[in-house]
């Protein structure tokens, strides 16, 4: 009997340490559910339903990802998010451009991830946050000297409430297998959109389509023309939804039931009238 009480325990054990985070594999679990349930108009600041993941588009490639335990986390770190007082739990960071990471993030930050590391080594995370885990795939990038900065950027995948969410950074070229694979099954994904300074589209696009998240959020983009032309490239594959706020809460209740593609509006964050 003695394996029995052997597997008795290693079972306890891990639900004890379920109860941390809510296990994800990077694979879609979820029993949608039709129509777009999951668009809120609640502002960054309201309280967070159960199981659920806040996204606010602050701007250009920054994103506010909230927990209902209460953590802060900002892609794409400027060193500037709005006028409201929030210090970050986590800020991540790509140097393609300098609009995409700052050289003097606060220092009341507790967690700053570099998206890069020393040249052509890339860096590799693995933050454990119990509720939150937050990890990297290095991808290469297009060195401003000219040539190529070997995983110079970095793919930020975050885990949180089943969900696995990612933010491809400023992505210059198609992952290969390896890349892909480290990835996984994303529910939810930013992408860049502009058709130029990242990718071309045709090649994001097809990005896209290899992905099959359930959920694409275009960031990155320079105009309603310039997003107007990736909305109609994808309009074959993804539902195509427009909402006029910058924020929506997500979980795997109530993923869309067909690949969708949700345009948020970017705004700064703002501390809300009592």
């Amino acid at each position: 009997m003695r394996w029995f009480w052997t597997l008795l325990f290693c079972t306890l054990a891990a639900s004890v340490g379920a109860q941390d985070r809510r296990s994800s594999h990077c694979i879609a679990l979820a029993e949608t559910a039709p129509g777009l349930r999951y668009v809120t108009l609640a502002g960054w600041q309201d309280p967070i339903p159960n199981y659920s993941v806040r996204l606010s588009y602050i701007a250009h490639a920054s994103f506010l990802l909230q927990t209902q335990g209460g953590l802060n986390v900002v892609t794409d770190f400027t060193g500037f998010t709005g006028t409201a007082a929030m210090i970050p739990d986590v800020v991540t960071m790509n140097h393609a451009h300098e609009t995409h990471w700052t050289a003097f993030p606060d220092p009341a930050i507790p967690h700053v991830l570099q998206g890069w590391g020393t040249f052509g080594e890339g860096v590799k995370h693995h933050l454990d946050l119990g509720e939150m885990l937050i990890r990297n795939v290095s991808t290469d990038i297009r060195s401003q000297f000219a040539g190529v900065e070997p995983r110079g950027n970095s793919i930020f995948v975050f885990e949180v409430e089943g969900l696995c969410i990612g933010h491809l950074g400023h992505l210059h070229h198609v992952p290969t297998d390896a890349q892909f694979a480290a990835l996984g099954r994303l529910d939810v994904v930013m992408a860049a959109v502009d058709g130029g300074t990242t990718m071309p589209l045709p090649e994001m696009i097809s990005v896209l389509r290899r992905l099959k998240s359930s959920l694409v959020i275009p960031m990155h983009w320079f105009g309603d023309f310039t997003l107007e032309v990736f909305l109609s490239g994808v309009s074959d594959v993804f539902e195509v939804h427009r909402s006029s706020e910058s924020s929506v809460e997500v979980s795997l209740a109530n993923l869309p039931d067909r690949p969708t593609v949700l345009v948020l509006q970017p705004k700064y964050l703002v501390e809300q009238a009592e």
